[in-house]
């Protein structure tokens, strides 16, 4: 495993304050630095693929991924990602093979998901205490084998976005006339699945089970309103989902705060949406 060190060094020489002289404050910088880019991407395509239902599916998996992953004494930081893999390509596979709407499918996967993840804590009540980090996020426990993972997860999803992103918009809006353009439709919405429930996976230790579809959702629908171009909305969603990030770790670690990472986060992502809407408003759009 590499040494990041240095690289840390940079980020307290960038940052001189005191509470980012810590290493588990500059480890969770970095992890955000990786993390919120992606998530902000991915975002807007589930918005314009309207799976937002999906993405809570998956990030409830991560759930029953863990409790399994303890109840078989096997590390819960590979049993998650697994497990909200699997989760995340059967819900795309009975999409596609089921005469079902993609709600109902959901739905379904959803129950199985949380019920069988309830029926495994209950088997073992000292479960739920290593659960709960799980269920509310915590960034700042991210270690440098995590990060090289994020890191390697970042360069995947940067290069299928640069190869497939008009693609994917395309696929959104129509998949049946992109299916005739000879788009291969399955095979990129398979691997858009498959990455997004790794996504996922990761971003909950950042915010948690119950926020993690807000960190997909508002920094993509914020910059829907601002944004004039497919482009534009790109480039606000990052704005929006890096600077909430940062914002969020350095607020949280004030003592006029001490507040939870990922929900601060995820407020700042609220703030810029309410902001958003005051914007297009003026601009003359519709906001209800």
């Amino acid at each position: 495993m590499p040494d990041l060190s240095a690289l840390y060094g940079v980020i307290g020489l960038l940052l001189p304050c005191e509470v980012m002289q810590a290493r588990f404050m500059q480890q969770a910088l970095l992890g955000l630095l990786l993390l919120t880019p992606m998530t902000a991407v991915m975002g807007i395509l589930v918005v314009n693929f309207r799976m937002s239902f999906f993405a809570d599916a998956i990030s409830h998996s991560a759930f029953a991924g863990v409790a399994l992953g303890l109840l078989l004494s096997l590390n819960p930081d590979w049993t998650m990602p697994v497990f909200g893999l699997i989760v995340g390509l059967g819900i795309m596979f009975m999409q596609r093979h089921s005469a079902l709407s993609s709600d109902t499918v959901i739905g379904v996967f959803f129950s199985a998901v949380v019920a069988f993840g309830l029926a495994i804590v209950s088997r073992n009540s000292s479960l739920a205490r290593d659960l709960q980090r799980f269920l509310y996020g915590d960034i700042l426990t991210i270690n440098d084998p995590q990060i090289c993972a994020l890191f390697g997860l970042f360069v995947i999803v940067i290069c299928f976005q640069v190869l497939c992103y008009n693609h994917l918009l395309y696929i959104g809006l129509n998949p049946t006339l992109a299916q005739a353009h000879r788009i291969r439709v399955a095979a990129l919405q398979y691997l858009f699945t498959g990455l997004l429930a790794l996504i996922v996976m990761f971003a909950v230790q950042a915010v948690g089970v119950l926020l993690v579809t807000a960190l997909l959702i508002v920094p993509a629908a914020a910059a829907r309103n601002l944004a004039r171009s497919a482009g534009s909305m790109f480039w606000w969603s990052q704005l929006i989902s890096l600077s909430s990030a940062v914002a969020g770790l350095l607020i949280s670690a004030q003592d006029w705060a001490q507040t939870a990472t990922g929900a601060t986060i995820i407020l700042l992502a609220c703030l810029w949406f309410v902001c958003s809407l005051g914007i297009s408003y003026l601009r003359g759009r519709r906001i209800f």
